[in-house]
Parts: structure tokens; sequence; C-alpha cells
């Protein structure tokens, strides 16, 4: 990702000391006693945390790429989400082997020793604000506002308010989602640590400044002053915008979180497509071997050829391709570190890995688009998600606009308490329904959407 905003001023540097802070949003003032005594770190604790929430559960239920369920196992949200967070504290390691010895002797050093903790935390949050049916969903709850019948409400919305919904973007509302005080819930969310929260945020600049025809910002208006308090608390760089808007340099780990998160959609659903028979054995070997050079193309052609299951022989290609990228992404962020921590680095880390392995994840990303990402199974379930997200959101948003009608009493009164379809102005009352919509799972959608459609109603004789 490469950023609209101009890079930091020069002379001005990030630093590990301050970047590393185990400070929890919303308790701030909280300090227990014990805490230098606990066997798990407070990273861990993020970790922990996220594995017991509703939000992390309900990912085993979201589409990743693929319609779930299937007679084929194929990745959901929460597989791959568990797969990113062990791709993430691999990658955390690697870098940590190479820039500890550099800062070995300052007194923070011992800091750095987290990074893994911290990324794998990260990893497993990135995609908790995720709609249901995949990327489509986002592109359906924007869609709603910019195209569809929400678009009556703009004069009724601040520019920036009317930016967050045209350009709804699931990282965004991961952030909303660890730290918003929902009605009855605890000041602080999710109360993540302050690097916790800033190594999600993936486009650290509000919607405003989101570029042309895509969904990519970090935080909506109703989180700018809860983003502004953690990137200022860890001494993240506020780069010059316009009109006043709020951008910042990326926190450095978001690096390797973004990296880890690219490394496994890409390597992963060309291996779920290979599964269903959408690309075949042999497509995906050549693909998966010019990762590498021919001596070792050789020897990994010599042991696969003790193995007839093909299955398998991708497996292996697959760990071979992961660990490939992971060393290539960790030797890039650590030649990197200075740009990084200057806000000087333009792009992702697969942007600056040797040509080698960058040409070779461009043509299984090329291949991705042509074999899988346009195949009638995923443009189905963008289909259907499109129209039942589109319906659930035209009825909810005319219910809160209209909460005396009788119709809309009955369908508020089925929406999860936490979520406050009362809110006192316009802006909070349609984040309330976007706030239920976004956290449905693919099965409760659809199952909504049929109740509301009179195509599941249950009436005994």
């Amino acid at each position: 990702m490469t950023s609209p905003i101009s890079s930091a001023a020069p002379g001005t540097t990030m630093s590990w000391d301050s970047l590393i802070s185990d400070l929890r949003f919303g308790l701030e003032d909280y300090r227990d006693p014990a805490r230098g005594l606990r066997a798990r770190s407070d990273f861990q604790r993020d970790f922990d945390r996220l594995v017991f929430s509703s939000p992390f559960r309900r990912l085993q239920n979201k589409t990743q790429v693929f319609p779930l369920p299937g007679s084929i196992f194929v990745h959901n949200r929460l597989t791959h989400s568990i797969e990113v967070a062990t791709v993430g504290r691999s990658l955390a390691t690697e870098v940590l082997m190479r820039i500890y010895p550099r800062h070995a002797s300052a007194p923070w050093a011992s800091k750095l020793e987290s990074i893994g903790e911290i990324v794998a935390a990260a990893c497993l949050a990135h995609d908790l604000g995720n709609p249901p049916f995949g990327h489509s969903g986002e592109k359906a709850i924007s869609t709603f506002f910019s195209e569809g019948a929400g678009a009556d409400l703009r004069s009724l919305l601040t520019p920036r308010q009317w930016a967050d919904l045209t350009s709804f973007d699931g990282n965004a509302n991961a952030f909303r989602l660890l730290t918003h005080p929902f009605r009855g819930r605890r000041p602080g969310g999710f109360a993540m640590t302050y690097s916790t929260l800033a190594a999600i945020v993936k486009y650290p600049y509000e919607s405003s400044l989101a570029p042309e025809g895509k969904n990519k910002f970090g935080f909506f208006d109703s989180e700018c002053d809860s983003f502004i308090r953690v990137a200022t608390e860890l001494g993240m760089l506020r780069r010059p915008a316009p009109d006043g808007a709020i951008s910042y340099a990326r926190h450095p780990l978001v690096y390797l979180v973004e990296a880890a998160d690219d490394i496994c959609y890409e390597v992963m659903d060309i291996e779920d497509a290979h599964k269903l028979g959408i690309i075949p054995t042999a497509s995906v070997m050549r693909h998966f071997l010019s990762f590498f050079p021919s001596d070792r193309r050789a020897r990994m052609e010599t042991r696969m050829a003790t193995v007839d299951d093909p299955n398998e022989k991708i497996s292996y290609l697959r760990s071979c391709v992961i660990g490939a990228l992971v060393t290539a992404c960790a030797d890039a962020f650590a030649a990197n570190e200075d740009a990084i921590l200057a806000g000087r680095f333009d792009g992702s880390l697969l942007h600056h890995i040797p040509q080698l392995e960058k040409s070779a994840y461009e043509a299984c990303n090329d291949l991705s688009w042509e074999r899988i990402y346009r195949s009638s199974d995923v443009v189905d379930i963008e289909l259907a998600g499109n129209r039942i997200i589109t319906f659930l959101m035209e009825r909810l948003v005319d219910a809160v606009r209209n909460p005396g009608l009788n119709y809309s009493r009955l369908l508020l009164s089925q929406v999860p308490q936490q979520y406050d379809v009362d809110a006192p102005d316009l802006y909070g009352k349609i984040q309330a329904v976007v706030d239920h919509v976004s956290g449905m799972t693919d099965v409760y959608a659809l199952d909504l959407f049929r109740k509301l459609n009179g195509m599941s109603l249950k009436i005994n004789n």
C-alpha cells in the first residue's frame, strides 16, 4: 500500500522504545502491581483475549473466498486469521534476529523481544471488522450509501461521516470493534495494548484521504480521537494532509502484519482452488516452484517424486513458498528499518523482495485473478452477499430512522442491545446498523434475510 499522503518530514523518526508499549487502551491509569510476576506478557494476554472473544469465534462462519460450507474444506476467516498469526509470529521472529544486534546496547532493547507477540495478536485481529460474504460484503455496505437507498442521507451527514460510509473498510471497522465502548461494555472496548491496536491499522489516515475507488482507510470519524491518542502515545509520525485531515506514518509492525496476510491469502487461496479442482496440479506446481532457483527446484522435484498424493505435493510446496517469502520479507524489513522508522518506506515488504520471489508472487496473483476471484462460485457468493446485505441495510436503516413504526419496533427489538440504535444523532444510529450487519456471520445474515422475506417462518399446526 502506497499512501496518498506525502512522506513525513525529513529528520524525524520513530523509536522502538515508544513504539512498543503495553499501556492498555481505556485502562491508562490502571497498573496491576503483580504484572511483573505474571507468566504471560500483556501482549500474550491480547492474543488470548482475542481467541476467547465472540467476534473471533464468529469468523468461523464468514467467507474467506470460496462459499461456505462445502463438501471439501476450504479456508474461512477464522482459519485464515490463525494461519496469518502463525506466519506473522515467524516473520517477526526472523526480523528480531536481524535487527536486535543493532540495538542490543540500548536500555530498551529487551522490548524488541515482544514484537512476535504483538504481531501475532494483531494478525489474529486483522479481519475482525470484516462483514459476511468476504470483501464483497464491504463493497455492499459502501455502495448501499453511494449508489443505493442510502444515498439520500448525504445531506444529513458531515463530509467525513459520509466518507466513512461510502468507503466502508473492514480494517477501520476492526479498530472500532476493539476500541469502541459499545452499550453495556467497559470503556476502552477490548482494552488492548496500544502497540497491538496500532499494528492492526494498515491505512493510518481518515476516510476522506482514501484513494479514489478504494475502500482503504484506518479509522472512522467516531474513532478519530482514539487513534490520535494511540498514535501520540507511541510516537507515530504525523503526516501533512489537506484541510487538517488526520494522517500518520504506519506503525512499523503493520508491515509485518500486512506481509503475513498477503502471503497467506495468496498461497492458501491457490491451494484451496487446487483442492476444489479449479486449478490443476501441474499449474500450481509450476507456479510454486518458480519461487526457487533451479538447483533448489531440482531437489524439491526429487523429493516430491516419492509422494503420489497431489494434495501432499502441493502442501509441501506451499510450506516451502511461505518459508521463502517469510525470509525475503524479513530481509526487506531489516534492510529498510531506518526508512520504515522515518516514515519514508513506500509500498509493502513484498514490493521490496528479490526479483525471483517477486516475479513468482506476481504470477500467482495473476493466476488468482484469472482462475479464482472471477470463478463462478466466487462471483455467485458475491452476488448473493450483495443482495442479502443491501436488503438488510435497507430495512434496518429505515427502522432506525422511523423507530415509531410498528415494523420498525419489531425489527429493532431483535438487534443486540450492545448496538445503540437509539443514538442521539443519525450518524450514531447508522453506525449501530453497520455494526450489527458487519458483525453477522454468513449463515445469520442469510437466515435473517429469509425470515424478513417470510421464507423460513415456522408455524405449528
